[in-house]
């Protein structure tokens, strides 16, 4: 029972750390979300305007979903999938548009993080 409960605290511990690294790379965004730096960037990788405030937008919205401990399991689900789609296009735009380069593999840092907090997540409600 001991090990049960040690290993369930390790597995907490995880998943807020996964999860508040991946909000600290999301929730600054917003602050960007209308610079010149964040048009040109849609602009480099052919993207619509539009895509960059849907994207600026869903990606605090889909984190606040995953940090409030009271959301409801399925919404929390469909945020995971939410940012996993964003990450994994980001990926895909970077890499058709810039090759091979070490700044294209960015999303997958925190597409990784995004992992990590997903089975953690998964870890802990299934023990409750």
């Amino acid at each position: 029972m001991a090990a049960k409960q040690t290993n369930n605290k390790t597995t907490k511990i995880i998943y807020w750390v996964a999860t508040i690294l991946l909000a600290l790379f999301i929730l600054p965004g917003l602050f960007y979300l209308n610079s010149e730096m964040a048009k040109e960037g849609m602009l480099h990788i052919g993207a619509p305007a539009r895509l960059g405030h849907l994207v600026g937008y869903g990606q605090p919205l889909g984190m606040l979903l995953i940090l409030l401990p009271w959301t409801i399991a399925r919404l929390k689900e469909w945020a995971y999938v939410g940012l996993g789609i964003i990450y994994l296009g980001a990926l895909y735009a970077h890499l058709v548009v810039d090759g091979f380069v070490l700044m294209s593999f960015t999303p997958v840092i925190t597409f990784a993080l995004l992992l990590i907090s997903y089975i953690t997540w998964h870890k802990l409600t299934d023990t409750k």
